[in-house]
């Protein structure tokens, strides 16, 4: 059967099996992470609950950070496969194949075949775009449909250049620009137009645009972009449109509580989270190719904007600057071309920086092990963190040999860059990569999930589909919503938190705080008790909330 497909369709087979097949294994075995994977899930599970697909919530009240698509695909998985975690992560799971697939028919389209494959392949074997891919978070669909729209707002120039009628590309563009702000919101179109416009002055194609073509960009981008907010403010909920735009605004401007950073901040996670195409790119990044010239210019052009806004918004977060990770792919698609097809060698900075990198990779595993096993004195002398130190406290089983991954992954990294050549160099390069995360994945993250929230989601889990309240307290949490399965607010009329420590409840309540915190909240309420303490986090229990 498969002798009788096309040598294109074996590799549209090949990277779809090879995508599956890598995506989905694991994405159920550790739990969803604060804030953004429980956020996202837990608007999901609460459409469900109230049976209200109209607005997205939080705790039962609007939610007005983001748009709803990538919540009612969550909401649709959620009814395949549960509210659990599998069901949370298996949209981007989703995106991964749909994203490799898309980026081997362009491949092709600008060169051939094999472009294609290498692109899909520096695209999906690099650590952060592959953790991405089993993540539950927005960015992976919100980076894609800003990535489709550029490419058909790309294609529609060329057709204009033929003296052909380009109106369904700028309609398509639209489209999906109008997905990407569905998806996560304006941002979009503010990365797609500044993109868009500097490379039309630097093509000098501002000729090539139509007026009926630009009108119908505008009004398809309108319905579908602004579907969700011109339906709220039918329904009247003006409030949450205000909310949505004022928060949007304050991102650009304000630095979020914890997630600020230098300008170098996005530099060095691109540099070192996109390990190995990080390092192949920058082999073509300065060098002069005739081929696809226009279409690399503007994917330098989508890299530097993006690279320059997020590092100059006061608010720092690793996936502000993801949607980087195809200009980036592309690049190494380039230099990996010319080295599997050409016969071209990597360069000597580039074999030391790969193996630089790969080997803060290969020592993880190592380093965490160690940390794992110092004795609480030697934390207290080397750590100022006490809430860190009090997390490490917590028994989890290390087997002691954690680090052979490590070792593994550095032995077929010296091998694949010292030893090999062309293909065998490159295809050993890629997939020592996603050996190594995805075994990091399996054996490493659910350890380092056990010290960092583990016992408060084993608290909060322990409560499921009983009749109590149960809250964090001291700390910001959407666990107990998602975990607890909460099937509504204990309070319409006042502060949640207030309500559950001082008001008639009618239902025994607990808290889940920090250990750290513990002391100073039991003397500011004395109706509190210590229940139990593990890691880095304790119960508390309200003595007198059931009378």
């Amino acid at each position: 059967m498969i002798r009788n497909l096309s040598i294109k369709n074996r590799y549209r087979l090949f990277i779809f099996l090879l995508a599956l097949l890598v995506f989905l294994p694991f994405n159920g075995l550790i739990h969803l992470f604060d804030w953004d994977e429980i956020n996202f899930a837990e608007s999901a599970r609460e459409m469900i609950v109230s049976g209200n697909y109209n607005t997205v919530s939080i705790n039962f009240i609007p939610f007005w950070e983001k748009p709803p698509l990538f919540i009612w695909m969550q909401v649709l998985s959620m009814k395949l496969f549960g509210i659990n975690e599998f069901a949370a992560r298996f949209p981007n799971a989703m995106c991964g194949i749909l994203t490799l697939l898309l980026l081997f028919e362009i491949g092709r389209g600008l060169k051939n075949n094999g472009f294609g494959l290498v692109w899909a392949l520096a695209y999906g074997a690099s650590v952060l775009p592959f953790l991405y891919f089993k993540s539950g978070i927005i960015d992976p669909w919100f980076n894609l449909f800003i990535f489709a729209s550029l490419h058909s707002s790309y294609k529609y120039l060329v057709q204009k250049e033929l003296n052909l009628k380009g109106f369904q590309y700028a309609g398509f563009s639209a489209f999906f620009l109008g997905l990407a702000v569905l998806t996560k919101g304006p941002v979009a179109i503010l990365l797609f137009g500044i993109t868009f416009f500097i490379y039309l002055i630097l093509e000098r194609k501002f000729r090539l645009l139509k007026w009926i073509d630009i009108l119908i960009f505008s009004l398809v981008l309108f319905i579908t972009g602004g579907a969700y907010h011109i339906y709220q403010i039918l329904i009247g909920n003006w409030q949450l449109v205000y909310d949505f735009f004022i928060y949007q605004m304050r991102l650009m401007n304000t630095e979020d509580a914890g997630h600020g950073g230098s300008i170098f901040y996005h530099p060095l996670v691109l540099f070192i989270g996109v390990f190995p195409s990080s390092i192949l790119a920058v082999e073509t990044l300065f060098k002069k190719n005739k081929s696809n010239n226009g279409y690399r210019k503007l994917l330098v052009v989508l890299f530097l904007v993006v690279l320059i806004i997020f590092s100059l918004i006061k608010t720092k977060i690793v996936h502000y600057s993801s949607l980087c990770y195809f200009p980036i792919s592309y690049l190494a698609a380039v230099s990996v071309y010319e080295i599997v097809y050409n016969k071209k060698k990597l360069s000597t900075l580039s074999k030391w920086l790969l193996l630089l990198v790969g080997f803060i990779f290969a020592l993880s595993p190592g380093i965490l092990q160690y940390i794992a096993s110092l004795p609480a004195v030697t934390l207290n002398t080397y750590l100022k963190d006490d809430f860190a130190i009090a997390c490490l406290n917590k028994s989890v089983y290390w087997s002691g040999y954690e680090f052979m991954l490590g070792l593994a992954f550095a032995i077929i990294l010296t091998i694949s860059i010292f030893f090999l050549r062309g293909a065998k160099q490159i295809y050993t390069l890629f997939f020592g990569t996603t050996f190594f995360v995805l075994s990091f994945l399996f054996l490493i993250l659910p350890k380092i999930e056990m010290y960092s929230q583990g016992p408060a989601i084993e608290y909060i889990s322990a409560f499921k589909n009983k009749n109590v309240w149960v809250s964090t307290l001291g700390y910001k949490s959407y666990a107990p919503f998602f975990y607890a399965e909460k099937q509504q607010r204990s309070c319409n009329n006042s502060e949640e938190e207030e309500y559950l420590l001082h008001g008639l409840t009618g239902r025994e309540v607990f808290f889940v705080a920090k250990v750290t915190s513990v002391q100073t909240i039991l003397e500011k309420n004395p109706q509190l008790v210590m229940v139990k303490k593990d890691g880095g986090f304790a119960l508390l229990k309200r003595i007198d909330s059931v009378k």
